[in-house]
């Protein structure tokens, strides 16, 4: 018996965390059926709606056009099915600061495209750190353990996608993980196959989007603004310019610096992401606001943030070292903990019916909640 209640008690855990997992990941009704739905008189192995697409990725993604821009390019290419057959669908590397949207970009292009932001092949790079860990990714070789059941960190379902929509997979931080590591990814960006070192399986990511994430630079280009800033005569004119030349200039150096030229060439489209900046903190703010609101749904009840509040959560909590990070560690301290604790204390009224709508407000500098 107590085996029993254990394996009991197991599944509702797990079933709680899927039930949290799917509030916060899956995209909103319709948007799978918007691309079952789509069609062109253009014969292509693909069928999804860029527009919803791009709809989706403009309203959490913000301050990024450049990145935006490049996966909508990506995006029509792939639908217009006229990529090599022999290769990988796109290959991108996501440069920049930490917290500006890198990754998140990624999960909302999963959630846009399958319906679900954990629909990806992740791999974490920097746990890759040391060379004999190229195994994890090549599979076992000859003679080891698990050898000829070729295990690695991949998933072939999630690289393969779905019906008419192409599969992704994301090297988070790959400046991390050993020379080695890296290396091993040549053939897969080249033609787009990967077999492990057994020979006994052969994983395809020739329907695959690939993405890759890195912080190179980043304090390159913070130095090199900090600097640009007394420079009064380079802020008219054709600065804009001037700086995408330099930054541009930084990246490929510290590129080629990090990585072989081979592997480097082999990637379709580098994009630097910009650093989060004031103008758009209060719209994130309000976005980290509706994601709270998808978590309070099992509450009964919804929260309305009036605007002096936003204008007080971005103030404290905008850092552009550390980027929307920081923001929503802000949003944590100065809203859900205050939040937390009037929930806590009137429970009892929030199932009592309908959903109850909250509104909360800054009285006397602390966060005050009323209901509406």
């Amino acid at each position: 018996m107590p085996f029993l209640t254990d394996m009991l008690e197991q599944t509702q855990r797990e079933r709680a965390l899927e039930g949290a997992l799917s509030v916060e990941n899956r995209a909103p009704d319709g948007v799978v059926q918007a691309h079952l739905c789509a069609s062109s008189a253009l014969q292509s192995r693909y069928r999804f709606d860029i527009g919803v697409i791009m709809a989706s990725l403009r309203s959490e993604i913000l301050g990024q056009d450049a990145a935006l821009k490049a996966v909508e390019d990506m995006l029509k290419v792939v639908r217009a099915d006229i990529t090599d057959p022999r290769r990988p669908l796109f290959t991108a590397l996501f440069l920049g600061p930490t917290g500006v949207g890198k990754t998140e970009i990624v999960r909302a292009l999963a959630r846009a495209l399958h319906g679900d932001a954990e629909a990806f092949c992740r791999v974490d790079m920097n746990t890759l750190s040391q060379e004999h860990y190229a195994a994890a990714l090549t599979g076992a070789p000859p003679g080891y353990v698990g050898a000829k059941e070729g295990t690695t960190l991949l998933d072939q379902e999630k690289l393969e996608g779905s019906l008419g929509r192409p599969g992704i997979v994301l090297f988070d931080e790959l400046e991390k993980a050993s020379p080695q590591v890296v290396m091993t990814l040549l053939n897969v960006l080249d033609n787009g196959m990967l077999t492990v070192a057994s020979g006994e399986r052969s994983y395809s990511f020739r329907n695959t989007l690939i993405f890759m994430t890195s912080n190179l630079a980043a304090h390159d280009i913070q130095r090199y603004d900090q600097r640009r800033k007394g420079w009064r005569g380079l802020l008219l004119g054709s600065s804009v310019t001037s700086r995408r030349r330099a930054v541009d200039k930084m990246v490929r150096a510290r590129l080629l610096k990090a990585f072989a030229p081979e592997f480097v060439n082999r990637i379709d489209a580098t994009v630097t992401f910009n650093w989060i900046e004031r103008n758009v903190v209060e719209q994130l703010v309000a976005l980290e606001v509706k994601r709270l609101n998808r978590r309070l749904q099992k509450h009964h009840c919804q929260l309305e943030v009036d605007a002096l509040l936003l204008t007080h959560i971005a103030n404290a909590g905008f850092d552009r070292q550390f980027g929307a990070r920081a923001l929503r560690r802000c949003v944590r301290q100065q809203l859900e903990v205050p939040l937390a604790e009037y929930l806590l204390s009137h429970h009892a009224a929030l199932m009592s019916g309908p959903v109850i709508r909250y509104r909360a407000g800054l009285e006397q500098g602390a966060v005050a909640f009323v209901r509406r």
